[in-house]
């Protein structure tokens, strides 16, 4: 299973604001300098949350992002939906494309267990967490200096 590069920013980009929720919008060029990202490539993900509705905008010089909902309700499979688009880990698994091996094989009932599986971490994890184990980390690394 490989995660495509949007997930994987997308993801930064949220876990940025939600580090930052309740103390007001980010504008763009802070979320790209923060995650190290090229701010064009940046605005492109952000147009992509703020269409799921995960991302609101606010406008004015004090403007910039905001998450649409508390970091404890957004999972990491919501910002995996956005770029992904629900794809699935072997075509054999999407109901639109009915293998004619389907009813002996035995290799799709193991893509169908590691595809729930997936989700499943993806669905139980939320921007809460990440923020959790990001604090966690800055911990570490400080008392290790």
């Amino acid at each position: 299973m490989r995660l495509n590069t949007k997930v994987r920013y997308g993801t930064r980009v949220m876990l940025e604001l939600a580090l930052h929720y309740k103390q007001g919008p980010l504008s763009l060029s802070e979320i790209a300098q923060r995650q190290g990202l090229p701010e064009k490539y940046a605005e492109s993900l952000v147009g992509g949350l703020r269409a799921a509705g995960l991302v609101h905008s606010l406008r004015g010089p004090a403007g910039g992002y905001v998450l649409a909902a508390p970091p404890e309700r957004i999972t990491v499979r919501q910002v995996y939906d956005v770029f992904e688009g629900g794809d699935v880990l072997a075509p054999c698994l999407a109901d639109r494309a009915p293998c004619e091996r389907r009813d002996a094989c035995v290799t799709q009932e193991v893509w169908a267990a590691m595809q729930r599986a997936a989700m499943q971490v993806l669905e139980s994890t939320t921007l809460a967490d990440l923020v959790e184990r990001q604090q966690e980390k800055q911990a570490a690394a400080m008392y290790a200096i």
